[in-house]
């Protein structure tokens, strides 16, 4: 039986994006009793994990889900049709908004040491929402950088490309693209008791070890590296363009460049907020094919949980660069606001009036009583 729970938890994913930790260091010096598995995370490691993370997550979500609630409320009160930029922007925020709002599952997860209350059904759908985000993210940022590359680089020659209803077409590609990365979860994710871990776990089983490599290798190539190459070619060639057009200000748009800034940043806090998932990722695939020592397991373990949630730091802080560096976004929340108050005063003005009008036809059905 023993040797049975240790094949099934070394099967379990250790670079699914929110996971539990396959503690396979651990396994040598448990027993089968029922509290076994709660003596594993009395070392200081999960301790610190059990401390801090529940914490930051609701703080996290909190924060980032009304960031995110807010740029999409901007975006649909304004009265003119969503620009291209703001449709890749728009779906990048509704992309963050789904994460955001399934963390608090794995915040009460990790508080109640990986016990999964919540079936089988919730493990498969929130750790899908998460999988299609992170993908839906990644490719909504490659899709803003090369809309800029288009409009600063090839400004003449790709006017076609940059038009709305081909913007909608890759929109709705990249979210099928997102929703296909995600079905292997949707496959194997289940929930699982035992010995071990005497209690429900959201586990992902994989039914051979080349499927848990190939799931890594879709990390870093297709969650990373491919993006990465992509914004690198952009960025350079519209920094490249930029600096040559400084040599005339007239025939460089100040909006152009502050909107690229804008890209930059947002790129920028992506990768360093992600890097460190996809850098323990590598490790956790190198350490599966035996070029690094097993006593690595628990260190990455631990890694997983922290690099985990840092990386989704970056759902919370995409809001806030629109606000703090987007005039168009700025912009955009002062006309919307001058206009809903222009609005409440013309409702406020036309009551008034309906109020002045009933009392003076009401005053003069009054009849000179005593009582």
């Amino acid at each position: 039986m023993l040797n049975q729970a240790k094949t099934l938890l070394l099967r379990m994913d250790q670079t699914e994006l929110v996971t539990v930790a396959s503690l396979t260091t651990h396994l040598d010096n448990i027993t089968n009793s029922a509290s076994s598995s709660l003596m594993m995370f009395n070392s200081s490691d999960w301790k610190l994990v059990h401390a801090i993370v529940p914490p930051y997550i609701f703080v996290l979500c909190l924060t980032g889900i009304l960031g995110n609630a807010f740029v999409l409320l901007v975006f649909f009160l304004q009265r003119t049709h969503w620009t291209v930029p703001e449709i890749y922007l728009g779906n990048l925020a509704l992309a963050d908004l789904i994460l955001l709002s399934s963390l608090p599952f794995w915040a009460m997860n990790i508080l109640n040491y990986f016990n999964w209350p919540y079936g089988e059904f919730l493990c498969k759908v929130v750790n899908v929402a998460i999988v299609v985000n992170m993908y839906a993210s990644i490719y909504m940022l490659v899709m803003v950088n090369i809309d800029r590359y288009l409009a600063l680089v090839l400004t003449m020659k790709a006017r076609w490309l940059r038009r709305r209803r081909n913007a909608k077409i890759i929109t709705f590609w990249l979210w099928i693209l997102g929703v296909a990365m995600g079905i292997p979860t949707l496959t194997y994710r289940t929930v699982k008791t035992t010995p071990e871990l005497p209690y429900p776990a959201c586990l992902i089983e994989y039914p051979e070890d080349s499927h848990r490599l190939a799931h890594s290798l879709q990390l870093n190539i297709l969650g990373f590296a491919l993006p990465l190459l992509a914004i690198v070619f952009c960025s350079y060639n519209i920094l490249h363009a930029l600096w040559k057009r400084m040599e005339n200000l007239n025939m460089h748009n100040g909006n152009d460049r502050k909107a690229t800034l804008l890209v930059c940043a947002v790129t920028l806090l992506f990768f360093v907020c992600w890097g460190p998932f996809q850098i323990v990722t590598f490790l956790d695939m190198l350490c599966d094919l035996h070029f690094l020592d097993k006593k690595w397991y628990h260190t990455l373990d631990i890694a997983h949980q922290f690099s985990t949630y840092f990386a989704f730091l970056n759902s919370c802080f995409n809001p806030l660069l629109y606000v703090c560096t987007g005039h168009y976004f700025r912009r955009k929340v002062s006309d919307i606001y001058k206009r809903r108050r222009s609005s409440v005063a013309s409702v406020i003005t036309t009551l008034q009036r309906s109020a002045v009008s009933t009392y003076t036809q009401r005053t003069d059905q009054i009849k000179p009583v005593v009582l």
